[in-house]
């Protein structure tokens, strides 16, 4: 580590969100480039930094700085530097001459303690000497504010967002309860609180962390997918996360948070309270939409036999019986695995409702889906975020205060929604659009209710078809066209436990043979490379690799390595960023990660003019890297559905390589070919589900590699991974007539049942 002292000479470049910052410092006549986070930092400042030197391959010979602090002016010259450099808004080179001319070497104390007197000069009013004081007491606050937080070991990227946050009050919220920063400021875990606490001499004991201890299990929960934790699984989760001996301990802290309203209990389910009310209200809302229509079945068969022959389609009794609930239910689920004509049965729904003059809305999870469905049906299809209209939400609110343009107040003006891969829907997501669903509106979702459930909390699509509350058609034939196909075929085997025969000579399921996790990565490297994109007339990026694992050796970690040497491999043309234990270049695909809805978009033509800006871009999204700008800190993606987005660096945690994925990552897209190496790992995670997901990713080809053993071990194990979800039980309390008021804070409703104007 090298330290060097000197005077911030310019400030070449600088992120307010982040506070990243290059600039010249002048040290003993030597001018050197610093990089880094300076929050509070300013031209003419004398500062001491510690980093490393490194050598930039544009930018030449750079100090990166690790940790940094601001020293007092040492002499009047020092001081005159400062003043002059515009840190101080009003003051330039000529003024600061004379007020450090006439108060020499104690003109910050005048400055800070008599601000009156700066009057005293020339072309100063008072106003304006108060102006400067104030000025320089907010630098000094925000400087001090720094120091402070790093005496807690806080980086100064969360300094400058915990002082954002808080101003001076931060010093009351470290020395009262620390745990206030978890629940206030994303990106500060309970890890992290609980590490500041610890160093500011909080007890392990506190009923600060106890209950900070809690709310973070069941944060964690909600990250993997729950909506709650039974209070069985709670309770010694949390004793263990916080190192307590006894359970006890716990019981009268959870009785605190239920009093504060910050979590919610029903028969030993313990949940945030947010979702709790996001189930409830979901339910409500479900019910009040649920109404029937008395549309006769004759007049729908007639018209439906006109659509046929327009269409020149034969649709089977399922996807007439499709139709008919759709013309006469305010929700309906239709369901269905590959090849049993989920499509067909859209198209149909869409031509019956346009021959009336309805007003169609069309929609999917993310991006990809949305494409599918647009190509698919030649109706615009949206992403469920889009047709909601969503704004974003302040930083540091969380994904479940995302604001949408739509809402109860102002619902999204259709007569029919029709929503594909519905088993993507989280319990959120689902909320936010029937808030936007006004009563008399036909809801339909469409998925596969053996695919794998979504990323975000709660098992929407399963939980509603459970409930038995709402008309639900399973479509279940597969179609002479789609018979042909044994991605098809084996999809459904693989869903109703048959066996598959791996060694059948196939066109498009193909099974190659592998022992070894060196051997079976190389197969899966030259099968993406060489042998498949001319097999599928596809571009070697457009082909994925799914796996069960992210680690391992044929976990996403490794292979994405190993791909990404042989895809993408360095260049002199091509720059790099490293980013944690991974290296992102020029050219190399990428994935984001988590829904982030103030990450900004735009589209651009041909020659680069942006035609169009939004914000949001969603866990999954897929795209290339464009550019890396290691001066201004920042990596440019192009995504699939043509918007580029550049990322600064604290965005970048958000992205991963993408050449290989996760099946859960892979949910809602469609590829040409998908490769999925076939190797023991966590039981858990290797079971039928997942196959049966990973396989009907594939459009033209489904290439698996390694040991068959492993494919029947998968095919044999049907035990999903658990996802507690409550929103069954919150539908059937809802029908039960067993909550009251549930629409107290929602649309008035006189409760009773009614029909559709048709």
């Amino acid at each position: 580590m090298s330290l060097i002292k000197g005077y911030v000479e310019h400030i070449v470049y600088r992120n307010d969100a982040n506070q990243y910052t290059v600039l010249e410092l002048v040290s003993d006549g030597e001018s050197y480039t610093l990089v880094g986070t300076f929050p509070a930092v300013s031209e003419g400042e004398l500062i001491e930094a510690e980093g490393r030197f490194t050598s930039h391959p544009v930018y030449g010979e750079q100090l990166q700085v690790a940790d940094y602090k601001v020293l007092p002016p040492e002499d009047t010259d020092s001081m005159m530097r400062y003043l002059g450099s515009g840190a101080i808004k009003g003051i330039g080179p000529s003024l600061a001459e004379r007020i450090v001319k006439k108060f020499k070497r104690d003109t910050f104390r005048i400055i800070e303690e008599e601000p009156e007197r700066l009057a005293e000069i020339k072309g100063i009013s008072e106003r304006m000497a108060m102006s400067i004081s104030s000025q320089l007491e907010e630098k000094r606050d925000m400087r001090d504010a720094m120091m402070f937080l790093q005496d807690y070991g806080i980086s100064n990227t969360l300094s400058v967002r915990i002082y954002q946050k808080y101003g001076p009050a931060l010093y009351t919220v470290l020395r009262n309860n620390p745990y206030q920063l978890a629940d206030d400021i994303e990106g500060i875990g309970f890890k992290l609180a609980d590490d500041i606490a610890r160093r500011a001499g909080f007890s392990a004991d506190s009923d600060f962390r106890i209950k900070s201890g809690i709310i973070y299990a069941l944060t964690r929960a909600v990250s993997a997918g729950h909506t709650y934790l039974p209070m069985d699984e709670l309770m010694p989760y949390a004793c263990e996360l916080l190192e307590l001996d006894s359970l006890s301990d716990l019981e009268d802290h959870l009785l605190d948070l239920q009093i504060e309203g910050k979590v919610m209990v029903r028969d030993r389910a313990v949940y945030l309270s947010k979702y709790y009310y996001m189930e409830l209200s979901a339910a409500a809302m479900l019910k009040e939409l649920n109404i029937k229509g008395n549309v006769d079945s004759g007049e729908i068969e007639e018209r439906l036999s006109l659509i046929r022959r327009e269409e020149n389609t034969e649709p089977d009794e399922k996807q007439i019986e499709a139709v008919k609930e759709a013309v006469n239910s305010g929700v309906l689920i239709i369901t269905g695995g590959p090849g049993t004509g989920k499509t067909t049965t859209i198209n149909m729904i869409i031509r019956y409702f346009e021959d009336e003059g309805r007003c169609i809305f069309c929609a999917a999870p993310t991006g990809r889906a949305a494409k599918r469905m647009s190509e698919a049906t030649g109706h615009e299809t949206k992403t469920i975020h889009r047709m909601l209209e969503y704004t974003g939400a302040p930083e540091g609110t969380g994904d479940t205060k995302l604001n949408f343009l739509r809402n109860e107040e102002n619902p999204l003006e259709a007569d029919v929604i029709i929503v594909d891969e519905a088993s993507m829907v989280d319990i959120f997501l689902l909320n936010s659009l029937l808030k936007a669903t006004a009563p008399g509106t036909r809801l339909i979702f469409v998925g596969d209710a053996n695919q794998l459930p979504s990323v975000g909390a709660g098992n929407v699509l399963k939980d509603m078809i459970a409930s038995g509350k709402f008309n639900t058609v399973s479509l279940t034939k597969i179609f002479r066209q789609a018979a042909k196909s044994d991605i098809v075929v084996n999809a459904h085997k693989i869903n109703n436990g048959e066996p598959v025969d791996l060694t059948k000579r196939s066109l498009d399921f193909i099974f190659i043979g592998g022992r070894e996790p060196s051997d079976i990565a190389e197969s899966i490297k030259k099968l993406v490379t060489e042998k498949l994109p001319t097999y599928v007339n596809a571009d070697p990026m457009d082909i994925q690799v799914l796996t069960p694992t992210k680690k391992g050796a044929l976990g996403v970690e490794q292979l994405n390595l190993k791909l990404q040497d042989h895809m993408n491999p360095p260049a002199k043309d091509k720059r790099e960023k490293k980013v944690g234990s991974y290296t992102f270049r020029t050219g190399d695909k990428v994935m984001q990660i988590k829904n982030d809805y103030d990450l900004e978009w735009e589209k651009r033509e041909r020659h680069g003019i942006c035609y169009e800006r939004g914000t949001g871009i969603f866990n999954g999204d897929i795209g290339v890297i464009t550019e890396i700008n290691s001066f201004a800190d920042t990596i440019t993606v192009f995504f699939d559905d043509e918007r580029y987005v550049e990322y600064d660096s604290k965005h970048f945690e958000e992205l991963e390589p993408a050449y290989a994925v996760t099946v859960h990552k892979s949910q809602g897209s469609e590829y040409p070919a998908i490769v999925m190496p076939m190797y023991p790992g966590p039981h858990m995670l290797m079971n039928r589900n997942l196959l049966y997901t990973a396989v009907t990713r594939a459009k033209s080809c489904v290439c698996l590699v390694g040991l068959p053993r492993v494919f029947e071990e998968m095919e044999e194990n049907e035990n999903e991974n658990k996802r507690y979800s409550g929103l069954k039980e919150r539908i059937l309390e809802v029908y039960g007539d067993t909550v009251s008021e549930v629409l107290s804070d929602m649309r008035e409703t006189d409760g009773e049942e009614g029909t559709f104007d048709t």
